[in-house]
C-alpha cells in the first residue's frame, strides 16, 4: 500500500479531492460488507487535501506579490542625454503582474480573494487611467475576469464606480484594446446583474454600445452589437427606452455601411425592436429609411452563402415582420 501511495498524484485542487471522496463513497456502497476506511486510506486523503489547500495558499502568496509590484511607486524616471526616459522594464513587469493575476483569477475563489486583497479597487483607482495604454487595458481584463459570473465581485465593482469609468473607456479612449477590453468588463457587470443594467441605463449605456457599432474599431463594432442583441433579448421591458431614442434610425444607418459579419447583431436587434413595440414597427416603417429595399436587397446578396445563413434568416423575419403584406408577391423572386 505505501509502494502504491507513492505512485499516486494528488488531485490538483479541492474538485479533485471532493471527487475522490464520491468515488471512495461509491465503493462503500457495494455489495460487500461495510469496512471502516483503512488507516493508510485515511493520511493519502488527509495529504491530498493538505496539498490541494497549500496549493491555494500558495496562488494567493503569488497575487499578494503581483500587487506589491503594481502598488509600487510611479514609473521610476532616469536621465539619459539630458532627457527624461521612461524605465520599460518596470512597465513590463507590471504587464507580466497583471497576466498573471488574469490567469490565477479565472478559479472564481481567487477572484474573491483578489477583491479582499484590494486588487480591483487598485484595478479602478491606478490602472484604468494609467498612462499606458497596455496597462489599462490589461487591468480592464482583470476587471472582466473577477466579475463573470460573480455576483460578489459584480456589486463590489458597482459600489466603487466601475461602470461610469468603464463606459468611458468604450467611448473615448484612443486606444482600440482599451475599449473592447472595457467593454467586455461592462458585459460581466451588466448581463444577468440587475444592480448593474439598472446603472448602465443611468449612464446612457445604450447610446455607448450606439457609438460603438458606428466606431472604425471592428472588434468594438461588433462586440456593441451583440451586447445591444443580447440585452434587448434579455430584456424585453426596456425596448420603448431604446426606441424613443432613435435606435431603429440609427440601426438601419449601420446596415448602409460596408457589409460586414456584426450586421447579423444588428438585424437581431432590430427584428427584437419590431416585436411587442408598436412604436419600433412603425418606425421600421417609415418611408423615408428605405428599410424595406434596403432588406430585399440584402437578401439576394446573403443567397446560397451558407456562413450567413443567420443573417439571412433574421433579414426574413424582418421583412416579414414589418412588409408582410407588400412583399407576398415577391418571395418568389427573391428566394
Amino acid at each position: 500500500m505505501a509502494d502504491d501511495r507513492q505512485g499516486r498524484r494528488y488531485p490538483q485542487n479541492l474538485q479533485g479531492v471532493l471527487q475522490l471522496a464520491v468515488e471512495a463513497g461509491s465503493a462503500a456502497e457495494g455489495p460487500g460488507p461495510l469496512e471502516p476506511m483503512s488507516e493508510e486510506r485515511k493520511t493519502w486523503l488527509r495529504d491530498a487535501l493538505a496539498e490541494v489547500c497549500k496549493g491555494q495558499m500558495d496562488e494567493v502568496e503569488q497575487m499578494k506579490r503581483c500587487l506589491a509590484v503594481l502598488r509600487e511607486e510611479e514609473t521610476k524616471i532616469r536621465e539619459q542625454d539630458g532627457e527624461e526616459e521612461r524605465d520599460e522594464d518596470d512597465e513590463d513587469e507590471r504587464e507580466s503582474a497583471f497576466e498573471i493575476l488574469s490567469e490565477l483569477c479565472e478559479n472564481l475563489d481567487n477572484a474573491k480573494d483578489l477583491m479582499t486583497l484590494g486588487g480591483l479597487d487598485l484595478c479602478l483607482s491606478k490602472y484604468l487611467c494609467h498612462a499606458q495604454s497596455g496597462l489599462r487595458w490589461r487591468a480592464a481584463e482583470l476587471i472582466a475576469s473577477c466579475a463573470q459570473n460573480m455576483p460578489q465581485v459584480q456589486i463590489h465593482l458597482l459600489s466603487i464606480g466601475a461602470l461610469p469609468k468603464l463606459l468611458q473607456l468604450i467611448d473615448s479612449d484612443p486606444h482600440p484594446t482599451v475599449r473592447v477590453k472595457a467593454l467586455y468588463a461592462v458585459s460581466c457587470l451588466v448581463r444577468e446583474q440587475d444592480a448593474g443594467l439598472q446603472e448602465f441605463l443611468s449612464h446612457d449605456g445604450f447610446s455607448v454600445l450606439m457609438r460603438g457599432m458606428q466606431s472604425e474599431n471592428e472588434k468594438l463594432r461588433t462586440k456593441s452589437a451583440f451586447l445591444l442583441l443580447n440585452l434587448l433579448t434579455s430584456h424585453p421591458e426596456h425596448k420603448d427606452t431604446v426606441v424613443s431614442m432613435g435606435m431603429v434610425q440609427q440601426l438601419v444607418s449601420v446596415l448602409r455601411t460596408p457589409h460586414s459579419p456584426f450586421h447579423e447583431h444588428v438585424l437581431g436587434a432590430l427584428c427584437c425592436l419590431v416585436e411587442d413595440c408598436p412604436q419600433g414597427l412603425k418606425d421600421c416603417r417609415t418611408p423615408a429609411l428605405g428599410l424595406e429595399e434596403l432588406l430585399r436587397q440584402r437578401s439576394r446578396e446573403l443567397q446560397g452563402k451558407e456562413e450567413s445563413q443567420e443573417e439571412l434568416d433574421f433579414c426574413d423575419r424582418l421583412r416579414a415582420a414589418c412588409f408582410r403584406g407588400q412583399q407576398s408577391d415577391e418571395n418568389g423572386m427573391d428566394r
